[in-house]
């Protein structure tokens, strides 16, 4: 059975954001912070419909804060559900673990697991009386694919969009392998276990024209916007002790994946060029009750795109979240 849903159309968006997400947002949005494991301040965000038909988890990508999901939030919204959000650690309003607050660092995905952990049984489930949905992108794919795999029966159904279950590779796997165990021998010796990894550099501003994220101007301008009047949610690129991390946590999905126990979709951004496609399709071929759908022609950010891709990836997700909503 098809389903009507209300989504933004992209062509009213210069005004509709500022004219009725923005306000959205300041009205019903509630904002705090938790206290990590480790003593780190992990920042999130939620709103509660009076008349939920469910609720959905967001597990935002690398570089992301939960600023840049104000049209997520008031879509999903408008669709019955109840929203909650959290910034990993290291990024967004979260606290960063690097002197340069610009460097992408985790010790481990673990971290991240436990970070999700606190968010559900401090913010989530005290709000909330579903067992709520779990919605990914990117990186937040590969840590709630982690996460589902450590706590199979704390959400109902998850969706991976553009996951992160492999990196396009800018270099051939063998020199990219050769030059990460070099950073490490250079670092050490340096005693800068924190450096960035090669070509990686501070938050930068790319022009429209030169993004690989997203086809829509306007979504890509509402996007670094916002990065622009809270400067203190930009992160630049990624240490080499990230990518090990990553690397690392990407190999344990591939190797667990049997495991996997709840049902699944997975999109794919059919012109991604972040996140390496072929491994990321052999990763969902292995893992159980996971569905493949592809958005061709599509970039990575498939929530910013522009509506021929974004309508139809918002459709899938809540297509098959309403499969369920009811269970």
């Amino acid at each position: 059975m098809k389903h009507s849903f209300l989504l933004s159309i992209e062509e009213q968006l210069t005004e509709s954001y500022p004219g009725l997400i923005q306000p959205f947002w300041q009205q019903h949005v509630q904002q705090g912070q938790l206290l990590s494991h480790d003593q780190l301040t992990v920042a999130y965000a939620y709103v509660i419909h009076p008349h939920a038909i469910g609720s959905i988890v967001i597990s935002s990508g690398r570089i992301e804060a939960y600023l840049k999901y104000k049209e997520v939030v008031f879509d999903l919204y408008q669709n019955g559900y109840s929203v909650f959000i959290h910034d990993h650690r290291g990024q967004g309003l979260s606290a960063r673990m690097t002197a340069n607050p610009h460097m992408g660092y985790v010790d481990d995905f673990s971290d991240y697991i436990a970070d999700l952990a606190l968010f559900m049984q401090q913010v989530v489930m005290p709000n909330n009386p579903h067992q709520p949905n779990l919605l990914c992108h990117s990186m937040g794919s590969a840590i709630g694919a982690l996460y589902c795999l450590t706590y199979p029966k704390d959400f109902k159904r998850a969706v991976f969009l553009a996951p992160m279950f492999g990196i396009r590779p800018a270099l051939p796997s063998w020199l990219a392998g050769l030059l990460l165990k070099s950073h490490f021998t250079f670092a050490s010796l340096l005693g800068r276990q924190y450096d960035y990894f090669v070509g990686q550099s501070n938050y930068v501003n790319h022009e429209f024209a030169k993004n690989r994220l997203t086809h829509s101007e306007v979504r890509y301008a509402i996007f670094r916007q916002e990065y622009q009047v809270a400067p203190q949610i930009q992160l630049g690129g990624i240490t080499g002790h990230w990518l090990n991390a990553a690397a690392k946590a990407m190999d344990e999905i591939e190797h667990r994946a049997h495991e996997w126990q709840i049902p699944a979709l997975a999109i794919q951004a059919g012109a991604d060029l972040v996140v390496d496609n072929i491994r990321q399709t052999s990763v969902v071929a292995k893992l159980n009750a996971c569905q493949l759908q592809v958005i061709s022609g599509a970039k990575h950010e498939l929530l910013m795109e522009q509506d021929k891709f974004r309508i139809p990836t918002l459709q899938g997700v809540l297509e098959f979240l309403a499969e369920d909503q009811l269970g």
